[in-house]
């Protein structure tokens, strides 16, 4: 069981998530999209959604630098295990209480409110939820991390990564008896990988990174027709 859900798993969501993405984007580009629904409710939702999305890139970003940064990359500029650690819970710590009020603030947002909630199919309720208990875990391993600040637990999550990430054998061993919190928190971002090609989750691939430079597109101006610029 350990060597199927840490070892053979972990590829299964990673090619299920390129691969899935790649065949919805030329398959199903009209439903290629966020799903805003700001119109119905727009304060709450700036809100929630600027606290989700700051802390989650943040947490990204973290978790990234953290889990596929070779040992000696960190330690031959000085920094220890230990400080790496603390490091890593202060930041991650922070992101994810920002990320974790903004996510709540637009799961509160989506049920509370009828017009939204008649909007909003299955999916966009359950893969917030599955990320609110992602990042209630992750939260949680904070305080299992602070009981052992010699950074062997991350020395362990690391180790796991890496090997997946590089093809190397012996992932599912390196995770045999890490703590339970990590296993699950490990196991749901997995399954929210495998889930996120049929989620609206595949907008993040398309950053809008030009829009900042795009020129406006008029629709429609009052007085004259569909379309046409002023």
């Amino acid at each position: 069981m350990n060597e199927t859900l840490f070892g053979v798993y972990p590829y299964i969501a990673i090619t299920v998530f390129l691969l899935g993405s790649l065949v919805r984007f030329e398959y199903g580009q009209y439903t290629w999209r966020s799903g805003s629904s700001q119109l119905l409710r727009g304060r709450m939702l700036v809100i929630g959604s600027n606290c989700f999305h700051i802390g989650i890139l943040a947490i990204l970003a973290g978790h990234f630098v953290g889990l596929l940064t070779p040992h000696a990359v960190y330690t031959g500029i000085g920094i220890t295990v230990r400080e790496k650690q603390l490091a890593a819970m202060g930041f991650g710590g922070a992101a994810g209480v920002l990320c974790f009020f903004g996510l709540s603030l637009l799961i509160y947002r989506r049920l509370s409110d009828p017009r939204i909630r008649a909007t909003s199919s299955v999916m966009d309720i359950a893969i917030l939820l599955m990320l609110w208990v992602q990042l209630s875990m992750g939260l949680g391993s904070i305080l299992v991390s602070a009981q052992h600040l010699d950074g062997s637990e991350m020395l362990v999550l690391a180790d796991w990564a890496q090997r997946i990430v590089t093809f190397r054998p012996g992932a599912a061993a390196a995770m045999a008896h890490a703590s339970l919190i990590y296993k699950l928190h490990i196991l749901l971002g997995l399954t929210i990988l495998l889930v996120f090609p049929f989620s609206r989750l595949v907008h993040i691939w398309s950053a809008p990174v030009t829009y900042v430079g795009r020129r406006y597109q008029i629709v429609r101006r009052r007085g004259g027709a569909a379309g046409e610029r002023p």
